[in-house]
């Protein structure tokens, strides 16, 4: 799976969100300003040839879908992040957001909850 900048993953969202769509369908989701309409095409067309869009086509127009779920972008964007920025530690994310984001006591008690249910799956 490759890398997606920016403006690709924003673009990405849009068709999570819509699940399929026209190139207009996207232009429209996208906040001011927005790109010139040939620029999104073009943007479009780099994600289907990364593999992260397919599209069906009716007459001349092309409808577009994604080929990468969600889920699976987010598992390998996090775990890319926790290699690259954190030694492959969950123990040091867990860490830094204690530290630097100010995790509240209620998302704590949420988290030792979600740890507890998972060493303890019988329990549920």
């Amino acid at each position: 799976m490759e890398v997606l900048t920016a403006n690709e993953e924003q673009l990405m969202q849009v068709f999570w969100r819509l699940g399929k769509g026209l190139v207009r369908d996207v232009l429209n989701e996208l906040p001011e300003p927005q790109p010139p309409y040939t620029t999104l095409a073009s943007n479009i067309k780099q994600l289907e040839k990364k593999g992260y869009l397919a599209h069906r086509t009716y007459g001349n127009i092309h409808e577009y879908y994604p080929l990468v779920s969600q889920e699976d972008y987010r598992k390998k964007s996090f775990n890319k992040l926790v290699n690259n920025y954190f030694e492959g530690s969950v123990q040091n994310v867990l860490s830094f957001m204690v530290k630097e984001k100010g995790i509240s006591d209620k998302e704590l008690e949420a988290l030792k909850k979600l740890i507890d249910d998972y060493d303890n799956p019988a329990q549920q």
